[in-house]
């Protein structure tokens, strides 16, 4: 192999490697709802932070309630609030030191005056805070605070049992 081969094969395994380090998924509050707005899709989402204590605690939470619906159309989604200097970097490693295997994705969002009304009402801008939406059953639900698998499960099998 030549220089300019070695060089080429290089650039394509640093761009590969480039591709896969982009970390989670970049929303607006727009792009959140939209996703939301799927009538196929009970969402479960919850908005914590890496630097949060009670998110952390309360993340455990999130994987004991997929074990309830592992053949449901119930999805949970992670949207993280960490700062901008923690994306992609801090949040990557923080995923996987913890093993997350919901989808996480970062909320690229600074002004909440603007965000958090997109987002429900109700949110005052703390966190833990979780959405439920079931948009085919026309229910939007929000809680500020830490919350359980058990009162979520609540709620969730009421809007399954309409579906």
């Amino acid at each position: 192999m030549n220089m300019k081969q070695a060089i080429f094969a290089l650039a394509i395994l640093l761009g590969g490697w480039k591709a896969q380090a982009q970390g989670p998924a970049v929303y607006t509050a727009d792009k959140l709802m939209q996703r939301v707005a799927n009538t196929d899709t009970l969402y479960v989402v919850n908005f914590w932070a890496t630097w949060c204590g009670p998110c952390v605690q309360e993340l455990p939470e999130f994987s004991k309630l997929q074990n309830m619906y592992p053949d449901k159309p119930v999805k949970i989604l992670l949207v993280s609030l960490d700062f901008k200097e923690a994306y992609p970097r801090k949040l990557e490693m923080f995923i996987d030191k913890k093993k997350l295997k919901h989808e996480v994705v970062w909320l690229n969002e600074t002004d909440a005056n603007k965000f958090i009304p997109e987002i429900d009402n109700r949110w005052q801008g703390s966190i833990p805070a979780t959405l439920i939406v079931a948009a085919k059953n026309e229910y939007k639900n929000f809680f500020e605070g830490t919350i359980t698998a058990k009162q979520l499960s609540t709620l969730i099998d009421k809007q399954l049992a309409l579906q």
